[in-house]
């Protein structure tokens, strides 16, 4: 007796838990503040966000020049790394990262600043 009532708890708990969770875990990986799975995603946003920019009018010529020279920079020094050891290791991996959180803050800041190309 008490094991059927068991059963009959059980059964649906573990159903809604075995839906729950996939879901939970896809909406902490895709939420607005989660870190991006890869440096290659992270700079192609970057540069997508720069074009836009471009596009818009918020950037001026030589705040995208000085933008996509710092993302050339980042990606020579990412290809370095690659290189060099054979690795791309934990360390190499966050540097890359601040790098690239740096220029994305530099890129907000330009956007911005109210500087139009007008």
């Amino acid at each position: 007796m008490l094991r059927e009532s068991l059963k009959k708890l059980l059964a649906p708990a573990l159903f809604v838990a075995a839906l729950a969770f996939p879901l939970a875990s896809e909406a902490q990986a895709n939420g607005p503040n989660c870190r991006p799975r890869s440096v290659n995603a992270r700079e192609q946003r970057q540069k997508t966000r720069i074009k836009q920019g471009v596009r818009s009018g918020e950037l001026t010529r030589r705040e995208t020049q000085r933008l996509a020279a710092e993302q050339a920079s980042i990606r020579v020094q990412e290809a370095f790394y690659r290189r060099s050891g054979g690795e791309f290791t934990a360390r190499e991996r966050a540097r890359v990262q601040r790098e690239l959180q740096q220029s994305s803050r530099h890129i907000y800041r330009q956007k911005h600043d109210g500087q139009d190309r007008n």
